[in-house]
């Protein structure tokens, strides 16, 4: 007796019934028997490729997935989506492809699940924007799902440091101001990145991967694994096997990514000092399943949330450490003893959040992880502001800054080429605030991060001398007063559109506020001679994104969402 009934399941429309022999002729061309074919069909997507080290490793992870799903009884089927990587499309034109990858990962995930009626799905993602889009399509779907991340990069070593890309990065900077010869940044390339795995800080990748276990789509302690390791392997037959429990309790990503687990989600990300592009990913990923959920929301979570993971940019250590400390649970742990986390979440474990954290010990031998008492702020790492220059909000990374008040003269550019070309002459200010418009999700079009600006800026000594705000995104990797995601944005009139060169901006990011202190009939002025700007790309996908996308508040997204369903593919 098979614990499956596949008269339930999704996959029963192609491989049940006379109808469907044309169907199972094709899964008889591909070697599977007739039992195979009886069994439940697991989706295993990966979203592998030679693109970059944090996607390299992770075909051999969802290959290994395979072992699970047969042996727990189901038939995994693998298919394969894009990345593309921030890394490689930092600082020109590709990065207007990255935030568009995000739907259209899920949107390829969702599209093969669909086609081929899989009743399960298991998500193999590396680079910033796959992991969001995986968990996204999980949510969409709805059907069992399991999320793994491909695992983080070794640190390189360069001067008795660790180091990562970001330490490049502002290499470049300091290349640029001349206090670091070409020969230094060379040997720096050379060794920052030392194998598979994706960035080694608490950039936006690692965030999400915190975000997976928090949430409960990943199973616990399994995220921080570096990819290198071969106990990788285990973690991926792990997750096929679990998938086919999930399968038989018909356990669904919907009954572990409730209102109440996205706020444990927001815990870890301000938690951990985490990526400002969560607070674009959390409201995405809510739209997917019908929660309400926006930046505001994650802003007063970040409020009350200690900040107590000592991780680069604004720490001193990488993913590797805070594995060897004891992993996502251990943060976890520290949050959920002194009453953070709603410990009644659902997971994929079969458990909830509190019985999968009771399995955990406390570590007070390790240095990353602090626990709340001795916390390294009574506030989170990530805050959210709001203000006349920002009535839909924006957000900035706070950990590691020393001050949280700006105040100066805006310096205004209508494009990142346009600012960095200014940066690497020298020719910013110490003092003003930094304004890069027409970045946003449509004005962009494709909202893309300023890594390279701020890196520069860090490079040159003016990291904390000046302030930056955009309508577009900040690496998870960037530090400083950054303020991203300001809303509404450039290209819809916004704030932003209306600021000239001198105009004062005040930020306080303490009291959560941005404000442009231009008298509002001067402003009325201005915006009855403003004009939309025409963007570059009047064809092809970022166009497509372009034409769909909402506001960053509500996670920069491109369809309505569970809200709007009259059908859910779990259900077909």
């Amino acid at each position: 007796m098979t614990r499956f009934d596949k008269s339930k399941l999704p996959s029963r429309h192609v491989s049940v019934g006379p109808e469907r022999a044309p169907h199972r002729s094709y899964y008889y061309a591909m070697g599977l028997t007739e039992e195979e074919i009886g069994r439940p069909f697991v989706g295993i997507a990966s979203a592998g490729n030679d693109s970059a080290p944090c996607n390299t490793t992770l075909d051999a992870q969802a290959d290994a997935a395979r072992i699970g799903v047969n042996e727990a009884g189901g038939m995994p089927r693998r298919f394969n989506t894009i990345t593309v990587t921030d890394g490689i499309a930092m600082g020109h034109q590709g990065m207007k492809a990255s935030l568009v990858s995000r739907d259209c990962i899920a949107d390829s995930v969702e599209l093969s699940m669909r086609g081929h009626c899989y009743d399960a799905l298991i998500g193999f993602a590396g680079c910033d924007k796959s992991l969001p889009g995986m968990m996204m399509a999980m949510l969409r779907l709805n059907v069992p799902s399991i999320f793994v991340y491909g695992g983080s990069i070794l640190p390189g070593r360069f001067e008795n440091n660790d180091v990562t890309v970001v330490d490049v990065f502002e290499a470049v900077g300091g290349f640029a101001a001349g206090n670091c010869p070409l020969a230094r940044l060379t040997a720096l390339e050379k060794v920052a990145c030392p194998g598979h795995g994706a960035c080694g800080g608490q950039f936006t990748a690692n965030t999400m991967a915190c975000v997976g276990e928090a949430i409960g789509l990943s199973l616990p302690n399994s995220n921080m694994t570096p990819a290198p390791y071969t106990s990788r392997a285990d973690i991926a037959i792990g997750a096929g096997r679990q998938i086919m429990t999930l399968i038989e309790k018909n356990i669904r990503p919907r009954d572990l990514a409730t209102r109440k687990a996205f706020e444990n989600a927001a815990r870890i990300v301000a938690a951990t000092g985490g990526s400002t592009n969560a607070a674009l990913h959390l409201p995405a990923m809510a739209n997917e399943c019908g929660v309400d959920f926006d930046l505001f929301d994650m802003a007063e979570i970040f409020k009350t949330t200690p900040y107590i993971a000592d991780l680069k940019p604004g720490g001193r250590y990488v993913a590797k450490d805070m594995y060897d400390a004891g992993g996502v649970y251990m943060a976890l742990k520290a949050l959920f003893d002194a009453g953070f986390l709603h410990g009644d979440c659902l997971t994929v474990t079969g458990k909830t959040l509190a019985e999968n954290i009771d399995e955990v010990t406390w570590n007070p031998d390790q240095k990353v992880i602090y626990s709340v008492p001795n916390a390294l702020s009574p506030t989170g790492g990530v805050v959210g502001l709001k203000g006349s220059l920002a009535p839909d909000g924006a957000i900035v990374k706070v950990a590691g800054m020393k001050t949280l008040q700006f105040r100066g003269p805006a310096r205004v550019f209508d494009s990142e080429e346009a600012c960095f070309a200014v940066v690497e002459q020298r020719g910013i200010e110490p003092g003003c605030v930094i304004v890069i418009r027409y970045e946003g999700p449509k004005g962009g079009p494709g909202m893309r991060e300023m890594l390279s600006t701020t890196a520069a800026l860090y490079g040159q000594g003016m990291g904390e001398q000046v302030a930056l705000i955009t309508d577009g995104r900040f690496s998870g990797a960037t530090r400083g007063f950054c303020i991203g995601h300001v809303g509404p944005e450039a290209a819809e009139g916004g704030p932003i559109a209306l600021i000239e060169d001198g105009d004062m901006i005040a930020i306080d990011a303490e009291a959560g506020t941005i404000e442009l202190e231009v008298d509002a009939a001067v402003l009325d002025a201005r915006r009855a001679n403003w004009v939309p700007r025409a963007t570059d790309y009047q064809s092809g996908a970022i166009w497509k994104f372009a034409q769909t996308v909402g506001p960053a508040r509500l996670g920069a997204v491109t369809h309505p969402g569970a809200n709007a369903e009259t059908h859910m593919f779990a259900d077909i």
